[in-house]
């Protein structure tokens, strides 16, 4: 990578930084273009470059942090493995709960967009690379596992937004209760929404 290429990344990275900080910190509503680009020390125009409206910032910023979190659970189960499909969704759901209590900062900024984040994401042509190999990591884990799914996109994002939203109220808010308690429901409300998507192929040849 050339010096000019090194310069735009750094210019990039910058502006989703300062993006993010300011969000969480001002909110979005009250935060302005001109206030991302003079806090990461750019002129408003090349914002610009890299961004068409802070609301492509936000899509952005959303798709990258829902793709970190998901990586690291995919690592995580990588280091930790266990058999069976399902067994491995409950895995990257338990550590995406755990980093996300350890991290409200960024559960308030998904803020309860963390299906979205990555799934919309990944169908789009448009889609991140980050958020691609997430997508397709599911989609090989299916396929380990032997999992026949007409439409894995629906299954992954109706677990996703299912984690997602009701993390974000139990975590937060202990309500309606904390999410120790909440736990073992939301692994059995995981378990029938994949009876509901997808099968196995043992189960279809039985």
């Amino acid at each position: 990578m050339g010096r000019i290429e090194i310069n735009k990344k750094n210019k990039e990275e910058a502006l989703y930084h300062k993006g993010f900080q300011l969000f969480v910190d001002k909110g979005f509503v009250k935060t302005t273009i001109a206030d991302i680009a003079k806090a990461a020390g750019l002129a408003k125009g090349t914002f610009y470059l890299y961004f068409k409206d802070k609301y492509d910032l936000r899509d952005k910023l959303i798709a990258r942090h829902s793709g970190q979190v998901l990586r690291e659970a995919r690592t995580y189960l990588a280091e930790n493995p266990v058999d069976g499909f399902e067994n491995q969704i409950l895995v990257i759901v338990d550590y995406i709960l755990d980093y996300l209590q350890k991290n409200t900062m960024v559960l308030k900024f998904i803020n309860k967009n963390l299906s979205w984040g990555i799934f919309e994401q990944a169908m789009s042509s448009s889609a991140p690379e980050e958020t691609e190999e997430v997508y397709q990591a599911f989609l090989d884990m299916m396929e380990r596992g032997h999992i026949r799914c007409e439409r894995p996109e629906l299954l992954l994002f109706t677990v996703f937004e299912l984690v997602g939203s009701t993390c974000y109220s139990c975590i937060l808010y202990n309500r309606p209760v904390t999410m120790e308690e909440y736990l073992p429901y939301l692994h059995e409300s995981i378990h029938k929404t994949l009876e509901v998507f997808a099968s196995s192929e043992n189960d279809q040849e039985g």
